[in-house]
């Protein structure tokens, strides 16, 4: 079969030509790394040659990027990545992002984590501001009722900076906290009984990496599932640290987790006070830590409410009646 073999080339004129291409040429290196075709930057100019499919896809990469750069002054090597996920679509390459996605690049730092066919973004005010303090802190705890994305959205703001090498390992854990049900009475050994206190966490992982790469992961220990107990003397250097369903964790276990953070790590710890299943609600180390670490930087503490739910509608019709029935 004949490949239609083309030369292109792209003008640069009037761009930021250094921002463009990254330092030592990084970002045009993570664009080079992803093609078969030849790609140059020679003045101002850029030079493609390869196949003719292959080049239509380059050639709307540097369009966005160049749009993009012009909207926001700027390109960083994690929007490079970005418009590759999100361009480089085997259903229709011609489309650009709006007409894809239903927004504009210049919206595109909104974006959380891109996945194959879509992306995961904030959908309420709290949940871009939530988005923004873990950009900005090192610490932040996500407090609110069920069903707002506090774990959800953890979870992908792990796999994206894993994903974009700010780190190199995920910790993601959960105390074993029986609620109405005792761990003992469960079947199997003890990896199996603990193991159903972690599956809301395998269920956020799976929804946003391929199978094969999250068991490659999880092998290596890039990704560990683990309870809560399991932290005791660890250092987790360069790591992003999840501490899920915090509420039922106690005060020396929430200082435990807190202490374990290493150089260049960042943690979310997420929770519902309203939904303690431990013997004594003061004995909740996410209910008095609030009162501890108030006004230290880099750590900050965000409230969800019931209008930042966005599980089913009648989950919010639920907390409510619940709320209603507890206050009689």
């Amino acid at each position: 079969m004949d490949i239609n073999i083309i030369d292109k080339t792209i003008s640069l004129n009037g761009i930021d030509l250094l921002n463009l291409s990254g330092v030592n040429e990084e970002n045009l290196n993570v664009i080079k790394d992803s093609f078969d075709s030849t790609i140059v930057l020679r003045g101002e100019n850029i030079f493609l040659k390869g196949e003719a499919e292959e080049i239509k896809v380059i050639e709307k990469i540097f369009n966005e990027l160049i749009f993009l750069q012009k909207r926001q002054g700027e390109i960083t090597k994690k929007d490079v990545k970005l418009v590759l996920d999100l361009v480089d679509s085997n259903d229709d390459r011609s489309k650009s992002i709006k007409q894809k996605f239903g927004f504009t690049p210049n919206e595109i730092n909104d974006v959380i984590l891109s996945r194959k066919n879509d992306f995961i973004k904030p959908r309420t005010k709290n949940q871009s501001e939530y988005f923004r303090l873990v950009k900005d802190n090192d610490i932040v705890f996500a407090i609110g009722p069920a069903g707002t994305g506090k774990t959800y959205l953890a979870v992908a703001f792990a796999v994206a900076a894993l994903k974009d090498k700010e780190i190199s390992k995920i910790v993601l854990t959960r105390p074993a906290v029986e609620a109405g049900e005792s761990l003992g009475f469960l079947p199997g050994d003890l990896s199996e009984k603990i193991d159903p206190y972690l599956r809301p966490l395998y269920d956020a992982l799976e929804d946003m990496l391929p199978k094969e790469k999250l068991e490659s992961y999880i092998e290596k220990n890039i990704i560990e599932v683990i309870p809560l107990a399991y932290m005791r003397g660890r250092t987790l250097n360069n790591a992003f640290v999840i501490l899920d369903e915090a509420q039922n964790s106690t005060t020396l276990q929430m200082k435990m987790f807190l202490t374990r953070l290493g150089p260049n790590s960042k943690s979310i710890i997420t929770g519902d006070v309203t939904q303690i299943d431990l013997p004594k609600r003061d004995q909740s180390g996410l209910v008095q830590i609030q009162q501890i670490l108030q006004n230290i930087d880099d750590i900050s503490f965000l409230y969800f409410e019931k209008s930042d739910v966005v599980r089913h509608k009648l989950v919010k019709d639920i907390i409510d009646a619940y709320e209603k029935f507890q206050g009689q």
